[in-house]
């Protein structure tokens, strides 16, 4: 299961330096994961100082949703 990003999210970036295949978008408010690029290895949730990514499968619909949604059309966090 690919990892998701919560609305607990403080914009740290902390799980983007640790990402192997850049799959962190930076929305409006909060980071997100692209589902498409992750390869859930589960570095950034160890990695989350606000435990702010989970699995998807731990995650509501909604910000399962939302990632997918806004990694589109946001710009990738290491852009």
């Amino acid at each position: 299961m690919v990892s998701v990003v919560n609305d607990s999210c403080i914009k740290c970036r902390t799980c983007v330096s640790v990402c192997p295949v850049d799959a962190f978008h930076e929305a409006e408010a909060q980071m997100v994961i692209d589902p498409d690029t992750c390869i859930a290895c589960g570095v950034c949730i160890s990695e989350c100082p606000v435990s702010a990514i989970s699995s998807e499968d731990e995650a509501d619909a909604a910000t399962v949703a939302f990632n997918a949604e806004q990694a589109k059309v946001c710009p990738n966090a290491n852009d």
